[in-house]
């Protein structure tokens, strides 16, 4: 392995290997990596959580690896609603930018399952789904009390959204 040669050689083990091992699902390179004492940080919890990653997870809240908002935010941003759910429950805390990159990626089951248990939102919620063209979204954003400007118009024409300006 790589790793193994490289920390043979003298090279250090720097915080970011955790992180793309992680993000890319080797999960017995992680549980290495950790054994040989690289640091890690809140960004190798957000990157399992970007990708799915469950049982990694998991193991790096037993293991006390550090987090933050990202965690929830990147779950949220590619749609893994389990995790996000498991985050929740496991003191995983959370801001408006989880409600805003749900809505910037079309996830509406997230944003109703976020704002149902208390996630924060701005009105760059709407900004976020109007600029990525997701009026489902933006209407039920709206319908719900979100609140917005007219940068929603704005984001939507920028982009192209001819249907969420009308």
């Amino acid at each position: 392995m790589i790793m193994q040669w490289a920390q043979q050689q003298g090279f250090p083990l720097y915080r970011w290997a955790c992180a793309g091992a992680a993000q890319n699902g080797h999960f017995e390179l992680l549980q290495w990596l950790h054994a040989n004492g690289c640091p890690w940080d809140e960004w190798t919890c957000c990157h399992a959580a970007e990708n799915g990653h469950l049982e990694m997870l998991q193991w790096l809240r037993e293991n006390d690896c550090p987090w933050d908002e990202k965690t929830c935010r990147h779950a949220a941003k590619n749609g893994h609603l389990e995790i996000l759910k498991w985050a929740r429950a496991n003191g995983y805390p959370w801001d408006e930018f989880t409600c805003h990159d749900a809505a910037s990626n079309g996830h509406l089951e997230i944003l109703k399952w976020a704002r149902a248990n208390g996630c924060p939102w701005t009105l760059a919620t709407c900004d976020f789904a109007a600029g990525s063209g997701h009026l489902e979204v933006l209407k039920w954003a709206h319908e719900n009390g979100c609140p917005w400007g007219s940068r929603a118009c704005a984001a939507a024409a920028g982009n192209g959204h001819l249907e969420l300006g009308s």
